[in-house]
């Protein structure tokens, strides 16, 4: 069980990387090439590694004023209907480098909301993607789409499990009116409870909603009902995410008022808080931001050594190579990490020339292959063997990692992390701060103190 400690919060949840890759992000350059991506498809293509594929829908109808994503907010409908012709294009290209015979395992829409589409615009990029990639057809796939609650109805999730999605993701955010309408996201109890009554009707497999801690107007108090009722519903999976407020880099986010944030130390406590309330309720802790139910595939692949990072998080299909399509979206495939461009016109642009719209990316070292493995599992199994990792990259860990060490023997000493000559393990404490405990072995870390990350915790 996770000891939900505020002062190890306080002592290690400053700024810090997600880590859904390594490197991270921020390392990305624009030296990466259309070429390099064709030898990294065909890499996979002889390795027959199965696919897992992304797709950006940037668009809201409305703004939330919290929100620091790649999105655009407008009423007409019709720039949907020209994105998504676009983005047909981008899959016929990606599509025609990779083998027909590599199967689709895992599926996830993204956005933006994906359900600003239309019924009819959501079944005709399904009906495209079928046509173009080697889709499941026995509902053994994970084939998520993240849903705003305020653009369906039961009509609709039942057309959303028709076109074979078996996940959903529902942004709640949080139920307390005023905080609501501190964050322009208005969305009854009510209609959450009903949108999750019709997912199980139709027979998604999993749900996870995804809460945010430390919006404007939020109290321990607050959450503490907010939890209470989401509890009851029980869906498998819940993301609990920090609110970074930066207005100098997400314009929208000065609508907030910043008198009304709460303070550090409240955030502190309703971090806290949840986290007890929902280890409470029989939810695992995976790390970051994310929780299971005991029971679920993700807790369990996280049990068994399975369990996977990527740029959708946490991830069961670690063997596939991501392919991701629409404006910004950012592809994994063997070492190679490459990122559309962030800006519509360009994306669109590039499309229409007949090129794979790249702007940037990054393409492992023989080093970062090695410190990935380590900060992967690490987050992912919470535990390392170093004579098997001796044997599969041919190094002496105490010699490659000595500056690391030192500092884990530090993290020892706080209880945090347990070490010898054949293991390395994070501790139930110090599962809480996992995220700080990796960054000795992060050796960008040190090498580009300028980037700025958000909190932890």
């Amino acid at each position: 069980m996770v000891e939900w400690n505020e002062s190890l919060i306080h002592q290690y949840g400053g700024p810090g990387p997600r880590y859904t890759s390594y490197p991270t992000a921020p390392n990305f350059h624009s030296g990466i090439t259309e070429d390099d991506l064709v030898a990294a498809v065909q890499e996979g293509n002889a390795a027959r590694r199965p696919l897992s594929l992304y797709f950006h829908i940037p668009f809201c109808s409305t703004v939330c004023y919290y929100c620091g994503c790649n999105r655009i907010i407008t009423a007409n409908r019709a720039r949907a209907g020209e994105y998504l012709k676009h983005l047909k294009h981008e899959i016929r290209m990606r599509s025609a480098m990779i083998d027909d015979r590599r199967q689709v395992t895992q599926i996830h829409w993204g956005g933006g909301t994906p359900t600003y589409l239309s019924d009819a615009q959501m079944t005709e990029l399904v009906y495209d993607m079928a046509r173009h990639f080697n889709l499941r057809e026995d509902d053994r796939g994970d084939y998520a789409i993240e849903i705003d609650p305020r653009t369906v109805d039961r009509s609709r999730l039942g057309l959303l499990r028709g076109l074979g999605f078996n996940r959903v993701s529902l942004g709640v955010q949080d139920l307390d009116p005023g905080v609501q309408e501190a964050v322009n996201r208005i969305q009854s109890w009510e209609m959450i409870r009903d949108t999750m009554h019709w997912a199980r009707d139709f027979g998604f497999r999993s749900i996870n909603l995804d809460l945010i801690s430390g919006l404007p107007r939020q109290s321990e108090a607050s959450m503490m009902r907010t939890l209470d009722k989401i509890i009851t519903l029980k869906p498998e999976r819940i993301s609990l995410y920090n609110y970074a407020h930066l207005p100098d880099r997400f314009k929208v986010q000065r609508q907030i008022n910043s008198h009304e944030l709460p303070s550090p130390e409240e955030k502190v406590r309703m971090y806290v808080r949840a986290g007890e309330m929902l280890q409470s309720a029989g939810y695992r802790f995976i790390g970051m931001d994310h929780f299971a139910l005991e029971t679920d595939e993700m807790a369990v692949a996280q049990k068994n050594g399975l369990l996977h990072r990527n740029f959708q998080g946490y991830s069961l299909h670690g063997d596939a190579d991501l392919i991701a399509m629409g404006v910004s979206a950012i592809s994994q495939i063997g070492d190679l990490y490459v990122q559309n461009e962030k800006g519509i016109e360009q994306w669109q642009t590039r499309v229409e020339n007949g090129q794979i719209p790249i702007e940037k990316g990054y393409l492992l070292t023989s080093d970062d292959r090695i410190r990935q493995d380590v900060i992967m599992r690490l987050l992912c199994d919470l535990h390392l063997d170093i004579p098997a990792f001796e044997q599969r990259w041919g190094v002496n860990f105490a010699e490659t990692f000595a500056d690391a060490l030192q500092r884990w023997a530090f993290f020892a000493d706080q209880g945090l992390v347990t070490l010898s000559a054949d293991h390395l393990k994070i501790t139930d404490q110090g599962r809480l701060v996992s995220r700080a405990l990796v960054q000795p072995f992060d050796q960008y870390m040190t090498e580009k103190p300028t980037v700025k990350y958000s909190r932890i915790l």
